[in-house]
């Protein structure tokens, strides 16, 4: 961990005569952000986070590809992760959060239907080191929500589940993306009613800026890929959900794909709901042409390894992002400035 978080962890133990400290945390302003980490591969990326000084990391799924029913097989891939140079460097420089996408949950496009979905969530929260009294190692799920900062200054990251409580999907004629279809069939879920019904308590819990961390896309169309646009009453229902709650400075985060790129909602949203995609830290994609997005609102796409940074600037009462996509070499091919009054309702 950095020295940062460890004197602010020593401060909030320990004040005057051993008293227990009342001291605010301090504020997030810089988040690192990734997806897909193929664990048989060199990782040189790691070193490149690591001298961007992260202060929260947060990895979007795909962290190994386990594609298995075996827990031991899918604990060792897990290892072989952990072995890779420098990634237990970046585990300790700062608070690092996870969900699963489909290879770490353990079934290519998996859903509901994976029989061994409770097994591979508890390999999941054992090596993401989620502590005994974590709630994901309570109900059925790896969502969950943490919320840093001081008043004034507090960014909620909410950890979404897509795969645990998902329908199936409808596949049709496969396009460049894959062979799934937009399926209108309102009892189809994405998150599972629990799943929902907990979204709506932590939305409207208070905070300056939200990240809500999907592992497939928000904003993009449905070009055959999978993405919330599969199941458009999904994506209609979290679209009312922000705008009934009340809830302001959402931002999505996204993985999966293999190349990055920044898309965007507007239709019927209460302000525009951007989706900043980061994909993958260690592969390139061998195609390089991205699917059909009508909602990309950047011309660049990156197809090579890559991370995502939002450098957060508090100083406004609300809060300014800069979001880059970073690529191994150093280069940043996208960067987009959101301002805090394009995160509210006008």
């Amino acid at each position: 961990m950095s020295v940062r978080w460890i004197g602010c962890l020593l401060s909030c133990l320990v004040a005057g005569w051993g008293e227990p400290a009342h001291a605010e945390p301090p504020a997030v302003s810089r988040v690192l952000f990734g997806s897909c980490v193929n664990q048989n591969l060199p990782a040189p990326i790691f070193e490149r986070m690591l001298q961007a000084d992260p202060e929260l990391l947060i990895f979007l799924g795909d962290n190994v590809y386990a594609d298995t029913a075996g827990m031991q097989v899918m604990r060792d891939k897990y290892q072989q992760l952990a072995a890779l140079p420098r990634f237990e460097e970046l585990r300790q420089h700062c608070p690092v959060l996870a969900i699963w996408d489909d290879h770490d949950y353990g079934q290519n496009d998996g859903g509901a239907d994976f029989e061994q979905r409770a097994a591979a969530q508890e390999v999941f929260v054992d090596f993401w080191g989620d502590p005994p009294d974590s709630p994901r190692r309570k109900r059925p799920g790896v969502y969950d929500a943490h919320l840093f900062g001081p008043a004034g200054q507090r960014l909620q990251v909410i950890l979404l589940d897509t795969r645990y409580f998902r329908s199936p999907l409808q596949r049709g004629e496969r396009r460049t993306g894959g062979p799934y279809v937009a399926d209108p069939d309102p009892n189809k879920t994405m998150l599972g009613e629990a799943q929902w019904q907990w979204l709506e308590k932590q939305l409207r819990e208070p905070a300056e800026l939200r990240i809500i961390a999907t592992g497939i896309q928000f904003a993009a169309e449905a070009a055959g890929q999978e993405t919330w646009s599969n199941l458009p009453a999904e994506r209609q229902r979290m679209i009312q959900l922000i705008r009934r709650t009340g809830a302001e400075g959402v931002l999505f985060l996204s993985g999966d794909r293999h190349w990055s790129e920044v898309s965007a909602v507007r239709d019927g949203a209460p302000y525009v709901l951007y989706d900043i995609t980061s994909s993958s830290l260690n592969q390139i994609h061998p195609r390089g042409t991205p699917t059909d997005n009508r909602n990309r609102i950047h011309d660049t796409t990156c197809h090579v390894p890559n991370f995502g940074i939002l450098q957060i600037d508090w100083s406004a009462p609300h809060p300014t992002v800069m979001a880059s996509i970073v690529c191994v070499d150093g280069s940043v091919p996208i960067q987009i400035r959101i301002t805090g009054d394009e995160l509210r309702k006008p």
